[in-house]
């Protein structure tokens, strides 16, 4: 059988993940922060055998040595899935807090793979449309040849942290393999936005990722006088995003490329009439059905053809994704 690591397994899109992986057969094993999340995973899959589905305690992945043990494995591992990023609680040094462990996250599993896993054929990596966006001067459209132009120097800026440490992790691990000539290929996946049902374990609603805080948000009344700004008016469905990780490692041709994962434009007024179309009980928390929608006349376009061409993603409608959001935010008490 083949088998996969996954890295960050309690994650929003790791969850998804995992779903596709046993869907598909191939015999997992997740790495977690504690034996707690690990035994929440194998409880949320109780139909998975101990061959199938295990877990392995990953306590920080920005140590040196962190995944050594992890990567080892009997019988070995054919591939590794890496959405694990570094645990940020409060940033107070951009590099020591941010900066250096995502890169050291993304560096660090690579060489560990490279020195006890000689059996893994290819790596995908989780990056971001963080990597891909220029917010100062925006192209006309986007595509995976795009790259974040940021400096050191700017990422320094904690208004530009974060999109600096996406940037300096997946240009670290593309650097890593072209000077390092390890056995195996890397993809990465970049999405935007990620929107889309919560099937991992929160202890609250404070817990839910940040894309999806904006339906949290619109169904609570937390937007009920005024919209709030869409931000990147680029989304996609953690579905999607998930599936993209899974076909990756099924499809040969997609070693060595980078696949901008998008479904396409949005605003928050398209989310909030979709949420007063389809959930009517919600209409009161809602913002004034002719709130003024804050996209550009000259928004700039998206090419995500390579993504639907070499992996084969057929991109969930904005109204779906909306639907089984609000939906599984209800169930867990939004």
């Amino acid at each position: 059988m083949v088998k996969v690591l996954l890295t960050g397994g309690s994650g929003f899109i790791a969850a998804h993940i995992v779903d596709i992986l046993l869907q598909h057969g191939f015999d997992t094993v997740v790495t977690v922060r504690s034996d707690e999340k690990g035994k929440q995973i194998l409880k949320a899959h109780p139909d998975a055998s101990k061959e199938k589905l295990s877990y392995v305690i990953v306590q920080d992945v920005a140590k040196d040595g962190a995944f050594d043990e992890a990567v080892k494995s009997s019988p070995p591992f054919d591939y590794v899935l890496h959405t694990a990023s570094p645990f940020h609680f409060n940033v107070q040094d951009p590099v020591k807090d941010f900066l250096d462990p995502a890169i050291k996250g993304t560096t660090g599993i690579l060489k560990a793979i490279k020195a006890y896993a000689p059996t893994v054929k290819r790596v995908v990596i989780t990056s971001s449309f963080a990597a891909i966006v220029n917010p100062d001067q925006h192209p006309k459209v986007y595509s995976e040849k795009e790259w974040n132009p940021v400096t050191w120097e700017e990422g320094l800026d904690h208004s530009k942290v974060y999109r600096a440490s996406k940037t300096f992790a997946e240009k670290a691990a593309w650097e890593f393999v072209e000077q390092e000539k390890p056995n195996f290929d890397i993809a990465t996946i970049n999405p935007p936005l990620v929107f889309g049902p919560v099937v991992h374990y929160l202890n609250s609603l404070e817990a839910i990722n940040t894309s999806n805080q904006r339906m949290r948000n619109l169904i609570r009344g937390d937007m009920k006088e005024k919209l709030a700004p869409s931000g990147t008016f680029l989304w996609v469905d953690v579905r999607d995003v998930a599936l993209a990780h899974v076909r990756a490692i099924e499809v040969p041709e997609a070693g060595g490329e980078r696949f901008f994962v998008t479904a396409g434009i949005f605003t928050n007024k398209d989310i909030a009439d979709v949420i007063r179309d389809t959930h009517p009980e919600l209409e009161s928390k809602l913002p004034p059905k002719d709130s003024p929608s804050d996209l550009p006349k000259d928004i700039y376009g998206y090419d995500n053809s390579k993504s639907q061409n070499v992996l084969g993603i057929k991109y969930v409608p904005l109204k779906k994704t909306v639907v089984d959001t609000v939906d599984s935010l209800l169930a867990i008490g939004a």
